[in-house]
């Protein structure tokens, strides 16, 4: 029985029978209560206050094989829970029918989150946002009568009821909720309702309150939370999202209630048009450390901490193939330094003082004008979180009776009110350098195949017909991007052959005009550009019948607002206008439509497909719009992440071996004059042991034969600490040390550069300064040539005694990783 089938007959039969709440209470092997309970301070873990630190990723945005390694690395950067959304598109994409294959198996999921000792929160919802297709909706759930979606409405209640059912069963059924011995520990009902509930008045008050004892009444066992829900009823946690939420979160809502931060946002996702934005560790730190003090927090989750890819068409609107590239974890699972490194010590000195932050008494005030002390102390411990918020100069501030210096808009942590023991605008942790490797051009013309998809033409041939402009998605009930409209158009020619001009207005995201077979324009919109886009061309018509072939595709369906089930995307408005004459609207003519494209209706992007259709050479092909092409290529050796260089290309789609790794645009470039996005993920598990098939579906016209495959690694590590620093929490060393370390196996093979002294710049850029001891790089290569990782102690008696007293000195090193 495959696993879709088997899911299927347990929740059929978990619906059928209720699992009673005494599932959910255990015992541990020592007969030791398991609870997950919550107090105003912080959630209690099997009776004990936890400091609890975590990270989102999603199962759907990577694949099995993956998610060993990108939990182990979570676990090392000093995480304690994972978070995940639960995507009911995926689950259950026809009503009825689930699906928890591959990347969808969410029990194997937390199943491996459980065997490396980490919790789960797990975000239900069933609204997700998350830049995902139809925010997280099966998009057959549009169609149910008189159905308003996240409102006081029946129809919806009964589906998002029976699916939130349907999952809290699934994991009782696995044992998987941490009362019965399982990871969760906690779980979330909705998303950020808060910014959409006005539009329903009173309804969405109503729909708050039965979604919230909803939840409760599933008698999980695990607290619930409703994040960006400021009035979330009890027992449910309002929790925060955002970047400040030290800043901007109200507070719980009552006195029993802890201050959770569900979503620290670690970059912004990137949408087509944009350049890439991210967030420094320097400010990532101030914000989990500020949240930590101000608001006596003890729950920070990173959103996200691995990103991962957005595969096939499953990206919102506009939103990139990739997604949070610049987290922790990067888009292939790489460790992204220095961010990653400057958390996980953060994580150790905060979780070294979880005794005063959990227990202490909390006390709070200024050391200057911008200069603020938050406090928190019991008999035994104390820690102090000492905040400059100038974000121009250093502060010396006085406290205990202790001078210190403050870095301009920054967070020192005092470890018994004594030691600084962690500067959030410190970057001690070492930086990487990701490069991409070409291993195989594909410029070899005789290698490449195209096959021209047909513009359809006749009314009385298409699929569906109507006098009317159809809605896209509700046509498309968005299974592909593409609808084509098609329409007749009698020309009477005007004695003074005067222009002729199609005037065309669609809320679609991109519009391709075609009159007789030839094309005659093409307009796009973009994220934060009008709904509408308009295309306006001058065409030639022949006297007499002529066909009108409209292709609107949409990069996305929308992933957040009210009402998204009232939305309408598609060509809204069609005219004709011949010179100064009234323009003659064809909106209520006869239209024909065809659903997707004949490439994709026959799956022309596998095998079997591929087999049923003729394939040319390319010749002349290239540049050519609604053009498929396909080639092969070997595996590249070893096990560095693959990608696609895609710079060459308009907009599409690819597949390798019949799996889609996603859409791309590099055409739409952004600022900066580069591609949003060029470089396009294949996780290995998608390639074959030897050979593999590239198809691509072109969109607007590029030239395959400068597509690369590359590899993506880790080559270069670097580290700058001051003698002046503190010691790293993660190592037993009682000096200061350059920590450095090459990853995926990969050894350090040189020393580009190493100075003890004071070096001129950072990791960046650098030289020797004016103080030099000469045997820095000796010294250096004899701790770390040929090893995978090495720690350098900054001190004089490392380099042959002190090469410039009186000057405070630091290490600066650079090495490559092979």
């Amino acid at each position: 029985m495959s696993t879709t089938m088997a899911v299927a007959a347990v929740l059929a039969v978990l619906a059928a029978v209720c699992v009673p709440a005494a599932a959910v209470v255990g015992e541990g092997g020592d007969g030791e209560r398991r609870e997950v309970s919550a107090d105003a301070r912080a959630l209690v873990v099997g009776g004990t206050r936890r400091v609890l630190f975590a990270g989102e990723m999603h199962y759907t945005r990577s694949t099995p094989e993956m998610w060993p390694k990108l939990i182990a690395k979570a676990k090392e950067g000093g995480l304690d829970v994972i978070q995940t959304y639960v995507f009911w598109n995926v689950h259950e994409p026809v009503h009825g029918q689930y699906n928890f294959e591959g990347r969808y198996d969410l029990v194997r999921f937390i199943k491996e989150v459980q065997a490396q000792g980490l919790y789960v929160n797990l975000r239900i919802g069933p609204f997700i946002e998350a830049e995902w297709r139809y925010g997280g909706f099966p998009f057959w759930l549009h169609d149910v009568p008189d159905i308003t979606f996240r409102s006081d409405n029946e129809p919806f209640k009964q589906h998002m009821q029976r699916f939130v059912t349907d999952i809290v069963n699934m994991m009782k059924h696995e044992q998987l909720y941490y009362p019965q011995g399982g990871p969760i520990i906690i779980s979330q009902i909705e998303n950020e309702y808060q910014m959409v509930e006005p539009a329903f008045g009173s309804s969405g008050q109503r729909y708050v309150s039965w979604s919230a004892a909803m939840a409760v009444n599933l008698q999980t066992g695990v607290p619930w939370t409703m994040c960006k829900q400021n009035d979330a009823p009890d027992p449910v946690i309002n929790t925060c999202n955002g970047l400040i939420c030290g800043e901007t979160f109200v507070g719980p809502n009552s006195a029993n209630k802890p201050a959770l931060w569900t979503e620290n946002w670690t970059s912004r996702y990137l949408i087509y048009g944009n350049d890439t934005k991210l967030r420094s560790p320097e400010d990532i730190a101030f914000a989990v450390a500020y949240f930590l003090a101000r608001k006596n927090g003890s729950y920070v989750s990173y959103y996200m901490y691995h990103g991962g890819t957005n595969f096939g068409r499953s990206a919102s609107s506009y939103v990139t193939t990739n997604y949070y590239d610049g987290a922790p974890l990067d888009e292939y699972g790489l460790i992204w330094q220095p961010t990653w490194g400057h958390l996980r010590e953060l994580h150790t000195t905060v979780k070294q003082s979880s005794e005063p932050l959990l227990f202490g008494t909390y006390s709070n005030f200024s050391l200057g004008q911008e200069q603020e002390a938050h406090v928190f102390e019991t008999e035994s411990r104390c820690v102090a979180f000492l905040v400059n918020f100038n974000p121009h100069q250093t502060s010396e501030v006085v406290f205990r009776n202790i001078s210190l210096q403050l870095a301009p808009k920054s967070i020192s942590i005092l470890s018994d009110c004594k030691i600084v023991v962690y500067e959030t605008a410190k970057v001690n942790a070492q930086h990487g350098t990701r490069t991409t490797e070409q291993v195989q051009s594909l410029n070899d013309i005789n290698t490449w195949k195209a096959f021209k998809e047909s513009i359809p033409q006749d009314v009385t041939k298409a699929m569906h017909t109507g006098n009317q402009l159809f809605e896209h998605l509700t046509t498309t009930k968005d299974e592909t991007d593409y609808l084509w409209y098609i329409v007749g158009y009698e020309y009477t020619p005007s004695d003074d052959n005067q222009l002729v001009l199609l005037n065309v207005e669609s809320r679609a995201h991109i519009l391709h005009a075609f009159v007789n077979n030839e094309y005659v324009g093409r307009v796009h919109g973009s994220h934060d550009g009008p709904a509408n886009i308009i295309l306006s061309a001058n065409i030639s018509l022949k006297e007499g019948p002529n066909s009108i072939s409209l292709l609107s595709a949409m990069v996305g369906s929308p992933d957040s607002g009210a009402h998204m089930e009232r939305r309408v995307f598609g060509i809204r408005k069609v005219s004709i206008q011949q010179g100064w004459e009234p323009e003659q609207i064809l909106n209520n003519e006869l239209w024909g439509y065809e659903v997707g494209l004949f490439g994709e209706r026959n799956r022309i992007y596998t095998q079997e497909g591929s087999d049923n259709v003729e394939w040319t050479a390319i010749n002349n092909l290239t540049y050519s719009s609604l053009t498929w092409y396909r080639t092969a290529f070997p595996t590249p050796a070893g096990n560095d992440a693959v990608v696609l260089n895609l710079t060459g290309m308009g907009k599409g789609e690819v597949w390798i071996n019949g799996e889609s790794i996603g859409r791309y645009w590099v055409s739409f470039k952004a600022p900066s004059g580069n591609p949003s996005q060029s470089l396009y993920h294949i996780p290995r598990q998608f390639l074959n042991p030897q050979d593999n098939v590239l198809v691509l579906f072109e969109e607007m016209g590029g030239d395959p034969q400068q597509i690369t495959v590359n590899t993506v690694s880790i080559t270069g590590v670097c580290g700058n600490v001051n003698e002046l620093s503190a010691p790293s929490l993660q190592s037993q060393d009682k000096e200061p040390a350059v920590d450095i370390s090459c990853q995926e196996g990969k050894q350090i093979s040189a020393i580009e550069f190493a100075s003890y002294g004071n070096p001129i710049g950072d990791c960046a850029s650098y030289g020797i300064g004016s103080c030099h001891a000469e045997s820095s790089e000796w010294a250096v290569k004899q701790d770390c040539v040929g090893k995978t990782r090495c720690s350098v102690p900054v001190t004089p008696a490392k380099f042959g005694g002190d090469p410039c007293p009186g000057i405070q000195k630091s290490l600066l090193l650079v090495a490559s990783c092979r």
